[in-house]
């Protein structure tokens, strides 16, 4: 039976005086949210729904939690249900937005986001990936994005006072760790999305659109040098030039000692901790260093964005709630309890005091997400990047596996998704 936090449905005859009418005789409007598993805490819904109805008294929430596994296709049917009979508000990944617009079946909430919801200041990657050309279907909610997970004491052995700023001296300082006890960093060979950062860095780009066609540019010169810087840092450890960083953990490599750096989401230090106490109070948390001292490296972005769809049986409920729940109140709220980057740019102060999420916060002031086509599903599901990246690591001509990887890239861009 599928899991409801908080359904607040009237399900007998008896509580419809309480639950389904308001004092005066007028009837309350249900409005159903689907959010994913683990996206919020049980107590901050429950905090966000009695706030929400007391202030909204002609509204009631039903909020369905759902699971990560099979959700695309489960979103694609409730699209096409017959009006009122699905979902009013959806949680979707910030790269699913546009499969979603592609089968149209999003409102458009371009309106709403200009007039009332601070667009203007939204992280770009979860604001990017909402839009289709100048329509916004996706509202930023939340995010969280890879930073250098490291250990305080081996750089203070090397010597090193204070995180680097740069690339050129992020370089420097991993010599210096890459000794013959410890990895300088361990950066596995197929860590495709850190490879992403480095890429939109130097001004290239993974794919790009022209005419309405999409290609890949990973054998643009741009595109190279971010395979080249990523060549050099990764030869400073020993990670696997065949593999991702999942394979094995990077969590449990790290925690065996013997490694001063990882790129990594902060809340993996957790595990780290988990699986050696003995690191504890001495990981440590800095930005994806950028090419000067002016602003961190550009990062990959994952989150949420929220969407209606069409066939919703009330659009002005729907959009309500996502005014709420990524208003600056409840978001910042949201972005305190789960360690999160809340969904705007000004409001970052408000994670200033956890050093992992202050990180974070940094470098998704100007992140970006996987191109915006609903055509990239195909490219991850065989994925050339991983495959250029070993075969460069591996000491192959880097241009001639650019243009490979970038052939394929177009490719599967031009697979029929119907």
């Amino acid at each position: 039976m599928r899991r409801r936090l908080l359904a607040l449905l009237c399900v007998t005859g008896s509580l419809v005086s309480a639950c389904g009418v308001l004092p005066g005789g007028h009837q309350r409007h249900t409005v159903t949210v689907w959010l994913m598993k683990d996206s919020a805490s049980e107590d901050f819904l429950r905090r966000f729904t009695d706030d929400f109805e007391r202030t909204h008294q002609d509204l009631r929430l039903d909020i369905r939690i759902q699971d990560w596994t099979g959700i695309v296709a489960k979103v694609q049917r409730a699209l096409k249900a017959g009006d009122g009979d699905g979902p009013d508000v959806v949680e979707v990944g910030n790269t699913q937005v546009s499969q979603y617009v592609d089968g149209g079946g999003l409102a458009d909430l371009t309106l709403e986001s200009m007039r009332d919801w601070g667009k203007d200041d939204w992280l770009p990657g979860l604001a990017e990936p909402g839009k289709d050309g100048n329509k916004q279907y996706g509202v930023p909610w939340y995010a969280a994005n890879r930073v250098v997970v490291y250990r305080k004491d081996l750089f203070e052995r090397a010597r090193i006072t204070a995180p680097p700023k740069t690339r050129d001296q992020w370089l420097a300082d991993t010599r210096k760790l890459d000794s013959g006890a410890n990895q300088g960093i361990y950066l596995a060979g197929q860590d495709w999305y850190t490879l992403s950062g480095f890429i939109w860095d130097e001004g290239g780009e993974l794919a790009e659109e022209k005419d309405y066609t999409w290609r890949g540019t990973l054998d643009g010169p741009a595109a190279l040098r971010g395979m080249d810087f990523y060549r050099r840092l990764q030869a400073l450890g020993e990670g696997p030039v065949d593999a991702d960083e999942e394979h094995p953990p990077q969590a449990g490599v790290f925690a065996g000692g013997k490694v001063a750096q990882i790129v990594a989401v902060p809340g993996l230090a957790r595990s780290i901790v988990q699986q050696n106490p003995a690191l504890k109070g001495d990981i440590g948390f800095f930005p994806v260093p950028g090419r000067t001292a002016a602003r961190p490296g550009t990062v990959f972005t994952g989150g949420s964005d929220l969407v209606v769809p069409r066939n919703t049986g009330d659009q002005f409920a729907a959009t309500a709630v996502i005014g709420a729940l990524t208003g600056a109140k409840w978001d910042t709220e949201l972005a305190r309890t789960m360690n999160y980057v809340p969904n705007k740019t000004t409001l970052a102060k408000a994670v200033a005091g956890e050093e992992g999420v202050a990180a974070m916060a940094a470098g998704a002031a100007h992140g970006r997400a996987t191109p915006s086509t609903p055509q990239w599903a195909a490219v991850e599901a065989d994925n050339p990047i991983k495959e250029y990246m070993t075969e460069v690591l591996g000491g192959a001509d880097p241009a001639t596996e650019a243009r490979r990887a970038s052939r394929r890239i177009t490719e599967a861009l031009a697979t029929d998704l119907g």
